[in-house]
């Protein structure tokens, strides 16, 4: 079953979660480990992706507090990390996907996490902005679709809010840089590893801020 099915609003696929077919796994996180539950029809439903992990280890230690941003949230592992390295952060995960939302608030209550809200897109205040945005986007939705829905949530930072993407370099990791770029964010890609690129993005005064 392919995994392309995390892009709907309700996957086809049955979901494995408290069967005999359930997987979970572990995410290390500083000097703690996360349980994660994963379940079918939900982005890496056989483990945590490459991609995640290296943007987990890669990116800067999150502000103390403030507003974050998992943006695409699948089974919870940014989710997990930021409430787990900034605790008197307010974190909202967010997916289009009803299981990954559900999925990742059972992620977050088995882990005593407290400060994680799972929500839908439609479901997030309107006049909520972020101090910082971590997510592992979805690359294959395709270029149109992809670079809405980035624009949309960037346009959510604050002044002095920044995001980090991780993505897959094949996939067009640069040219996204480009664009984003071009729309008036500041880009630096920094860390390059397996096969990802780690791309911090900021606004600027000439940023698009319009969303869609």
């Amino acid at each position: 079953m392919s995994d392309e099915q995390y892009f709907t609003n309700q996957p086809r696929a049955e979901s494995t979660a408290g069967t005999s077919k359930q997987k979970t796994a572990k995410l290390h996180v500083d000097d703690k480990i996360l349980q994660l539950v994963l379940d079918s029809g939900v982005f890496a439903r056989k483990g945590i992706d490459a991609g995640t992990l290296v943007l987990i280890d890669t990116a800067a230690q999150p502000p103390a507090s403030g507003h974050f941003l998992d943006l695409g949230c699948g089974s919870g592992a940014i989710a997990l990390t930021l409430a787990t390295r900034s605790p008197k952060a307010a974190v909202y995960a967010v997916d289009v996907n009803e299981r990954a939302v559900a999925l990742t608030a059972s992620n977050a209550k088995l882990n005593n996490l407290s400060n994680i809200t799972s929500l839908l897109p439609t479901s997030v205040p309107e006049e909520l902005r972020f101090d910082l945005i971590w997510s592992n986007p979805p690359i294959r939705i395709g270029k149109s679709e992809l670079h809405g829905l980035l624009q949309l949530w960037l346009s959510k930072l604050t002044p002095t809010g920044e995001a980090w993407l991780v993505v897959n370099r094949n996939l067009g990791s640069d040219s996204l840089a480009v664009w984003l770029t071009s729309i008036g964010y500041q880009v630096d890609r920094l860390v390059s590893k397996q096969g990802f690129r780690v791309l911090r993005v900021r606004p600027t005064r000439e940023a698009d801020q319009s969303g869609f």
